[in-house]
């Protein structure tokens, strides 16, 4: 069965998948993927207490996960200056279920998990993260023409999760991947154990998704960070630098940016306040200014490319992961119709890295 049979699987059928929904709302608050408007093709990551709320066939959500690991306005420590200098630390958590993270997603939190872990850890997150259960859902095909998964390989799942549903028709194969997944079912009665027949469906899909899920630009993944560094004068920066709007879309629904800004946020008494951590973006001018007035990178194609480099390049020095999980939010979401795909195929033709396809071989153009 190439390696799938696990004791650590179990089958769930889909006319008892409302029952668990409501079981998990007994555990814990629930959040999943809900589609915002009926006549728009728009979800989000939102609370819900019933099976027929949720999306199980979505297209990446507005906001990544990532909202739940590092919220976009968080208190770091409440402060009161009449007694002197007096700060007290402050952790704002809560104990969640996060059902139906797409692996793409399971990627992002991935890298904001090795960024976080990395000196000086990040102890507002990393205590955060141990409240949250992750439950992946699996994506038998391509959401939409802006998914790069192919190219990045997250269309399978690779870890970062609790459970992982995968969707075979009439049923759910489960894959209980921790302890906390564990304990997270041990007391719900309608899994089943699976037989050899479930195992050959779900090897059937990912036989399937190997054959679909094919890089959706010509090059090859290990050679990206050397096109990255070598293209680092290309046209292309300029280019979309010219039709860049600098409004932070792309890094704002990025599951794994996470540049950030501490400020002091006083109350009216002006003698008591908190200590806030909010989202920011390389991508706004006053980013990279220093004190003197200048800044590292006044042009926006300079930002441009940084965002690029910070994806595909500078991470795979330091951790030896890309930071692009191929969701296709950055496109999805881009005023200027800023394409991540078309982008990196442009400087592939530049750099003389991009091929042409003949069949399953790749060849040099």
């Amino acid at each position: 069965m190439g390696g799938l049979i696990d004791l650590r699987y179990l089958v769930l059928q889909k006319e008892h998948f409302g029952a668990f929904i409501e079981h998990l709302n007994l555990i814990s608050k629930v959040v999943a993927p809900v589609r915002k408007d009926q006549k728009t093709n728009q979800f989000s990551f939102e609370e819900v207490s019933q099976a027929e709320e949720i999306a199980l066939n979505y297209i990446p959500t507005i906001l990544p996960p990532k909202k739940y690991f590092m919220p976009q306005y968080e208190t770091l420590a409440e402060y009161d200056a009449s007694r002197g200098q007096n700060m007290q630390p402050v952790v704002e958590v809560e104990k969640l279920i996060l059902f139906g993270v797409h692996t793409c997603d399971l990627a992002g939190i991935q890298c904001l998990n090795v960024v976080f872990n990395d000196r000086p850890k990040d102890i507002n997150y990393l205590i955060r993260k141990g409240y949250i259960t992750l439950i992946g859902l699996e994506c038998n095909n391509y959401c939409d023409s802006f998914a790069s998964c192919g190219l990045m390989g997250t269309f399978l799942p690779q870890g970062g999760y609790d459970l992982f549903f995968t969707d075979l028709n009439d049923y759910f194969m489960v894959h209980i991947a921790t302890q906390k997944g564990e304990e997270l079912i041990k007391n719900f009665q309608f899994f089943t154990d699976p037989a050899p027949k479930h195992f050959k469906d779900l090897q059937h899909l990912r036989e399937k998704k190997q054959d679909t899920f094919e890089p959706e630009v010509p090059i090859d993944r290990n050679l990206i960070p050397k096109m990255f560094a070598e293209g680092f004068e290309a046209k292309v920066w300029e280019e979309i630098g010219n039709r860049c709007l600098s409004c932070a879309n792309c890094t704002n629904v990025c599951p794994t940016c996470y540049c950030f800004d501490v400020m002091d946020v006083p109350n009216l008494d002006l003698k008591t306040g908190k200590r806030i951590r909010v989202w920011d973006s390389c991508q706004n001018e006053p980013f990279a200014k220093i004190a003197s007035g200048e800044s590292f990178r006044a042009l926006r194609s300079d930002r441009k490319r940084h965002r690029f480099n910070r994806k595909f390049s500078y991470p795979v020095k330091r951790y030896n992961k890309f930071f692009c999980t191929g969701c296709g939010r950055c496109s999805r979401t881009c005023m200027a119709k800023i394409d991540l795909k078309e982008t990196i195929t442009q400087l592939a033709q530049e750099t003389g890295y991009l091929h042409t396809k003949e069949g399953k071989v790749w060849t040099s153009s």
